[in-house]
């Protein structure tokens, strides 16, 4: 048995493939190497994230599955979900080793698990598009904090660019401790280090700028007064709009 080890990005997770493929590993377990937590029983083999090797099994992916299937392949992937390396794994070595397409033969575990968990990370992607609120920040950033159950932000983020192309925008996923920026030309990747104060990132109030908080009051008084008590229907509310995204929502500081 091998653990194989990779970077935890999408590419170094293909070379990890490649590698698999290459040297015909025995019962590979493919893992994140920062999640490792050793294995006397397994050898160990480190994947270097190779252009040419990723490159070379998503092209062998692109012949095998539709456009439909490599974004549920790549959904699957942000789930971060555990052992899911080792079911996309089962999934490529089954649309390798066939003809035909193989995307909806759901007797087979790996199809399956593969649809199921793409179309959680896509109602992810829907509920983050819907609930992300920007506040500006002192030096003009509108800034955003979130903690998707996923990793969505790759997902996300065209959405916010066309949607928000005036404006200078961070979102920061709390989670998973890193952010998308975009400079009014470019959405790129960034990390920072917060204060203490800020606790990693999950509370910046003090470097919002002054009329924010106005806004914020404002906006809390404008959606109490659109809620009508009488029609008040709180198990569709949560269903809509689930208590574990509140935190960071101005309009549910109060509650329900």
């Amino acid at each position: 048995m091998y653990s194989v080890l990779y970077d935890g990005s999408f590419e170094g997770f293909l070379s990890a493939v490649f590698d698999v493929f290459y040297y015909k590993f025995p019962e590979p377990a493919i893992e994140r190497e920062d999640l490792f937590k050793g294995n006397i029983y397994n050898k160990v083999h480190y994947v270097k994230t190779i252009e040419k090797h990723h490159q070379r099994v998503w092209a062998g992916l692109q012949k095998r599955l539709s456009k439909d299937g490599l974004q549920q392949f790549y959904k699957t992937f942000l789930s971060e979900l555990p052992a899911i390396e080792n079911t996309l794994l089962q999934y490529v070595q089954y649309a390798f080793s066939t003809e035909i397409n193989m995307e909806t033969d759901f007797s087979n575990g790996a199809v399956l698990t593969v649809f199921q968990t793409a179309k959680k990370v896509h109602r992810e992607k829907h509920r983050m598009e819907a609930f992300v609120r920007f506040q500006e920040t002192a030096d003009g950033l509108f800034f955003s904090i979130v903690e998707p159950d996923f990793n969505v932000l790759p997902l996300i983020k065209d959405h916010f660019k066309d949607r928000y192309a005036d404006q200078q925008w961070l979102i920061w996923d709390a989670k998973r401790r890193y952010g998308i920026y975009y400079n009014k030309n470019e959405v790129s990747v960034v990390e920072m280090n917060f204060s203490d104060k800020a606790q990693k990132g999950k509370d910046i109030h003090l470097i919002y700028d002054e009329k924010e908080l106005l806004y914020q009051q404002l906006w809390q008084q404008y959606f109490k007064s659109v809620n009508i008590a009488a029609r008040k229907n709180t198990k569709l509310h949560l269903q809509h709009m689930p208590m574990r995204y509140w935190k960071y929502l101005p309009e549910k500081k109060g509650g329900l």
